[in-house]
């Protein structure tokens, strides 16, 4: 490492570190705000928690050796929450770094949540899916920052950012160029606007409007500035559809959506095409903080969704929580921006990712550890899936970023987290190290690669007798049939819940079965005479064949409610119909 840039020690040197760990547990801090952006009061989601930083990532990479140390390092140290803004790839779970320490960290109680990843919004991405961890996707909040692109022919293009700098002049327009359409470079490299693929000569006084991807946002406007460009124009690829993100440029700019881009785009082809002298014009209007926006929260286009690679009968990611423009802590030496030229200081930043999201529900973990101090992991997350919500602040199903269209299951897992009703949620769905244990075994896992996850001896034999997969107490459903020519499948799923709410109160069935699905529950009523009692329950699936392209899937999904009149015990149950290559 180069320790002119780096520090060999928990010390923060590029801004991730410090603004994760603040959302979890920092203090009261008034006034905050970020260049001007989103002023107000700031606070962690438990202010009153102590705090460890253990460091595992470097200028070079995040190392498994590193995350193995700070996994065991926390755990000896004593923590009760562990939180995760970090991911890789999927693979199985005894070659999984962050699954093998986890596992370690939930077998002394210590509850471990962690990001879903960035890789959204197509099926498949998430990360970190070991059903012993709580996966985190990102929301939105009620808060934008609109910054919008006037054209020349008088079309408003709605944007967002949180420049903070001297602004365009009021009132004026400014020269318009796409990268990509400029002469000289290879098309490719200047769309984007990566380093040396923009020509001075085109791009001096004017805003350049550049691609989404490849190389960092703010690290585009870096670009656009050294060449002499006055402002800059961010524009979705296709695949980021409508899914937008603020960041404090170091120079005027704004990020549009991938049909926003289409239109600035055509504007600027037929105004250089058209004979008269009309070249085409812009400018960027910046309106500052609005709050109180409909519809919230949306599931982040960036968020990564299901289903899950590793087991598809363990849905992920299992909740969402704030994740998009999240202003929080901020190191003293390093730019807003990332980029290293930026001299601008701030005490907060605004940024945004799966990485915001998780450490708001470590910090409601620690909250709901301090309140019920003899909750284990898997009874914290059962509080939090049971109780979290799918309606926004409209009244409408939540809405997914990236289509505009209605969100699901495999996007959201069971809803956003709502800390209040995680309080007292009535029933849990508990889970201890020998359950875990029965569901590697379940997922025919050699003993050899289970005691690499467990560091223990595992017995396998009792395990058969606990079924299939699908029958770890998770507090959701999911249930994968292959289509092998059979006209009706059916399976069960068997469920124990542990009353953690009144004595002697009784609890109703409510079902909502997923299309084309007949869903019933074993028996209908649970009655439970005090605090801590376990009763159990089984949930039998039948589903008919759907006719489907070979390859092809069909997911349908409904839920089961556990209800006492009072608190309402929500499970996402999902059933993934596969026709076999």
């Amino acid at each position: 490492m180069n320790e002119t840039t780096e520090f060999r020690s928990p010390r923060d040197s590029d801004g991730h570190g410090t603004h994760t760990a603040s959302i979890s547990a920092g203090r009261y801090v008034f006034p905050a705000s970020t260049l001007g952006y989103a002023h107000g009061v700031a606070a962690g989601m438990a202010p009153k928690a102590r705090l460890a930083a253990y460091k595992v990532c470097w200028n070079s990479g995040c190392y498994d050796s590193d995350i193995l140390a700070a996994f065991d390092t926390a755990v000896a140290d004593g923590v009760d929450v562990i939180s995760l803004s970090v991911g890789g790839v999927v693979v199985p779970y005894y070659l999984d770094a962050i699954a093998i320490g986890a596992f370690g960290a939930i077998d002394r109680g210590i509850f471990v949540s962690a990001s879903a990843g960035n890789g959204g919004p197509g099926a498949l991405t998430v990360t970190n899916v070991a059903p012993w961890m709580t996966t985190v996707g990102a929301g939105t909040i009620d808060r934008d920052f609109p910054a919008n692109v006037k054209l020349g022919n008088g079309k408003m293009i709605s944007g967002v950012s949180v420049y903070g700098g001297p602004g365009l002049d009021p009132g004026r327009m400014y020269p318009l160029v796409y990268g990509g359409s400029l002469l000289g470079g290879d098309g490719y490299s200047s769309s984007l606007c990566l380093e040396g693929s923009l020509d001075p000569n085109l791009v001096k006084g004017k805003i350049v409007l550049c691609d989404r991807g490849i190389n960092s946002r703010a690290t585009k406007g870096e670009i656009v500035r050294k060449n002499g460009g006055l402002g800059m124009i961010i524009a979705n690829g296709v695949f980021d559809g409508e899914g937008l993100v603020a960041d404090c440029h170091v120079l005027p700019a704004t990020s549009v959506g991938a049909s926003g881009g289409d239109e600035i785009r055509r504007y600027i082809s037929e105004s250089s095409k058209s004979r008269s002298s009309k070249h085409p014009t812009a400018t960027i209007v910046f309106k500052g903080t609005r709050l109180g926006i409909r519809p919230a929260p949306v599931v982040a286009s960036f968020s990564a969704r299901g289903p899950n690679p590793e087991t598809p009968e363990i849905l992920k990611p299992d909740v969402i929580a704030p994740g998009l423009n999240i202003l929080a802590a901020w190191p003293d030496r390093i730019g807003p921006s990332g980029v290293t030229s930026d001299n601008r200081r701030t005490e907060f930043n605004i940024l945004s990712g799966t990485s915001m999201a998780c450490p708001h529900v470590s910090g409601l973990a620690a909250l709901l550890k301090a309140a019920h101090p003899d909750w284990s992991p898997a009874a914290i997350r059962s509080a939090l899936i049971t109780t979290a919500y799918t309606v926004d602040n409209s009244g409408e199903p939540m809405m997914d970023e990236s289509t505009g269209n209605t969100s699901s299951v495999m996007d959201y897992g069971s809803g956003h987290v709502h800390p209040t009703k995680a309080m007292d949620p009535g029933l849990v769905y508990d889970i201890t190290s020998y359950d875990y244990i029965n569901f590697l075994c379940n997922s025919n896992y050699t003993r050899t690669n289970i005691v690499t996850i467990t560091r223990r001896q595992a017995d396998c034999d009792g395990a058969r007798r606990a079924g299939h997969v699908g029958n770890l107490n998770y507090p959701s459903f999911s249930v994968v049939f292959q289509q092998y020519g059979e006209s009706k499948m059916s399976t069960h799923f068997i469920r124990t819940v542990t009353n953690v709410g009144d004595s002697d109160s009784v609890y109703e069935i409510k079902i909502r079965p997923p299309r084309g699905t007949t869903v019933t529950v074993e028996p209908e009523k649970l009655s439970f005479r005090r605090v801590g009692q376990k009763l159990s329950f089984v949930v039998r699936v039948k589903t008919t064949e759907v006719k489907l392209s070979p390859g092809a899937t069909n997911v349908e999904t409904g839920h089961i409610v556990w209800s006492d009149g009072k608190r309402n015990v929500t499970s996402p149950l999902v059933v993934t119909l596969q026709q076999p290559l």
